[in-house]
């Protein structure tokens, strides 16, 4: 078996209420079903220096509260990287805050979201062109995901395939190329993560129109979305 490493860009940390469960790295090692001498994790934001990408099975990055458009040094300096690495055809699978920094780094745009704040529990809706993608190709045409986000990808990179979407926000995926994904949702969540998100939130959903309370009662599992990483990282493998 290929026991070649993932190599997952940290961007970020958890709100401060679900810290107790480890950081994003380990949501996402779970979810993936990777053991934890199959992954080496990078924190970007600390400055930690970006290996060469070849020397992985593939690359998933984080979600994080930061935002694409300050354009950080660390945010500018992944891009670059993922750009080269998406290039190379290396397998790339970005998260939420990855999703977007994968979009802008292949020339897409990031803003924020003029639906406002996507919160809680959502339903994913397919795009005709998931029917065929490695990742997606046997899905159920609608399934939920866990979503907390305000910039989404406005403009996807030209050339890229938009695999799904939301009642607010139509590109909560693509792909660009053979190998590189973005997803807007977080497959790593597990219920306990996305009800604590949606209280860590509560005030910024109530200033979008929304009630925190009613999108808390209204999480539920979401194991398709789940899937995705592990369906991946088997993707990553069989390359």
């Amino acid at each position: 078996m290929n026991r070649t490493p993932f190599l997952i860009l940290e961007t970020g940390q958890p709100v401060a209420s679900l810290r107790r469960y480890g950081r994003f790295p380990h949501w996402i090692r779970v979810a993936a079903g990777l053991d934890a001498d199959e992954t080496v994790v990078v924190d970007v934001v600390k400055g930690d220096e970006l290996p060469d990408h070849r020397d992985f099975a593939g690359v998933i990055i984080s979600g994080s509260a930061a935002y694409v458009t300050d354009r950080a040094d660390w945010s500018e300096r992944s891009a670059h990287w993922l750009r080269a690495a998406a290039h190379e055809n290396r397998p790339v699978f970005g998260i939420c805050y990855g999703h977007q920094l994968l979009a802008h780094a292949l020339g897409g745009e990031v803003a924020y979201n003029p639906a406002g704040r996507e919160s809680g529990t959502i339903e994913l809706a397919l795009e005709p062109s998931a029917v065929d993608d490695p990742l997606f190709a046997g899905l159920p045409a609608r399934f939920p995901a866990h979503a907390t986000h305000l910039q989404t990808v406005l403009r996807a990179p030209e050339g890229a395939a938009i695999l799904a979407r939301s009642a607010q926000d139509n590109c909560h995926a693509f792909r660009w190329g053979q190998q590189a994904w973005g997803v807007q949702f977080h497959p790593e969540f597990a219920t306990h993560h996305m009800r604590g998100y949606v209280r860590a939130r509560a005030e910024c959903i109530s200033r979008h129109g929304g009630c925190a309370r009613s999108l808390a009662r209204g999480v539920s599992a979401a194991p398709l979305a789940r899937q995705l990483l592990r369906r991946f990282v088997r993707q990553a493998r069989n390359n």
